[in-house]
């Protein structure tokens, strides 16, 4: 491997224990595009998608919310004031409400409050335009799908690209759903089965941050879920549980119970340490001993994003040292990463 200048200030800012991230990986993990090519296009788009694929990912993630009429589309929440045109449109100026969601107070326009029509008026646009200013330039470009639209895409481009492209979903706050009368887990293992995706092996993984969702679509398919993991707090349908808990060798040991997978936040595998990355702590270790996968998340490759010491310049849009976070990721053994730019993460895993 030849060292450019980059490259050893990257290793300088590392423990000496990553720097294993030089040795070749035993596996391949799966590179995961956190709603499609989010750092170059509007997240959740076919647009955003298709751009994600050409660039090397081998699953797409659709977060899942419902319409008015209990159909599942593709939003990152199902307020939608912050990544569509809703503000624009007038004619939904009354629908602006305020709701308590997961116990977060939360302002402006929700899905639930429209039908699947009335949101096919609208179009996506870039969350974060001040950082992504060349997403932002895509504004307008895509309608917000469904995700029976986004299966037919992944099986459509598999067929381009000639490889298998995988989805996935995400249940978006579930409980708070089914509060409305309108459970998640039935809706989405139907549509798994109607797509075949109802099988272990089927190119699908199913994520939830609650558990209990989880625990009870396990009953109802065969496809691999994965149990998400926050750096702080606790599932919101369990006020009494931590996330610090379920990743303890214990807590793991419960999640393979009912769940083929956890998804960490990214800083419980490789933590911050004095501004730059410390020594890998035992979470892959705890959860590959129990039989699950791990696929942290998400890596975004801006200043803004990454600990001080990977930063450079001082521009928050601009990228500083991520290969050196996917690196000392990959050196810990995980199965899978999600990122906002898997075009970088698919060179640097292609690379080791």
């Amino acid at each position: 491997m030849t060292l450019t200048r980059r490259t050893l200030a990257a290793l300088a800012v590392t423990s000496p224990a990553l720097l294993a991230a030089a040795q070749p990986m035993k596996k391949r993990p799966i590179v995961i595009a956190h709603r499609g090519a989010s750092g170059l296009r509007p997240e959740h788009t076919p647009t955003g998608y298709r751009l994600a694929i050409d660039q090397g990912a081998d699953f797409i993630e659709p977060d899942l919310v419902l319409t008015r009429d209990g159909v599942m589309v593709v939003r990152h929440e199902n307020e939608i004031g912050g990544t569509t045109n809703v503000a624009a449109h007038p004619e939904f100026a009354a629908r602006k409400t305020k709701k308590i969601i997961d116990g977060e107070a939360l302002e402006g326009w929700f899905t639930e409050d429209f039908t699947l029509a009335e949101l096919k008026t609208l179009r996506a646009r870039e969350r974060l335009p001040q950082l992504r200013a060349e997403s932002a330039s895509h504004d307008g470009a895509d309608a917000i799908p469904t995700f029976d639209e986004v299966v037919a895409l992944a099986k459509s481009e598999s067929l381009r690209v000639g490889r298998t492209i995988g989805v996935y979903p995400e249940m978006k706050h579930p409980t708070y759903f089914a509060a409305l009368g309108m459970p998640f887990e039935a809706r989405l293992a139907s549509a798994l089965k109607s797509s075949g995706l109802n099988s272990p092996t089927a190119p699908v993984f199913v994520q939830c941050f609650e558990v209990g969702p989880l625990k009870t679509i396990r009953q109802l398919t065969r496809a691999p879920l994965v149990q998400l993991v926050s750096a702080e707090g606790g599932p919101a349908d369990l006020p009494k549980t931590t996330y610090a808990q379920m990743v303890t060798a214990e807590g793991l040991k419960a999640i393979s119970a009912y769940a083929n997978g956890v998804g960490p936040d990214w800083k419980l595998v490789v933590p911050i340490v004095n501004d730059g990355l410390g020594d890998p702590t035992d979470l892959v270790r705890n959860a590959h001993t129990v039989g699950l996968a791990v696929h942290p998340w998400t890596v975004r490759a801006e200043n803004a994003f990454l600990p001080p010491k990977l930063r450079l310049g001082t521009d928050p849009a601009a990228h500083g040292m991520v290969d050196t976070l996917y690196r000392a990721l990959f050196a810990t053994g995980i199965d899978g990463l999600f990122s906002d730019f898997p075009g970088l993460e698919a060179r640097v895993r292609d690379s080791l």
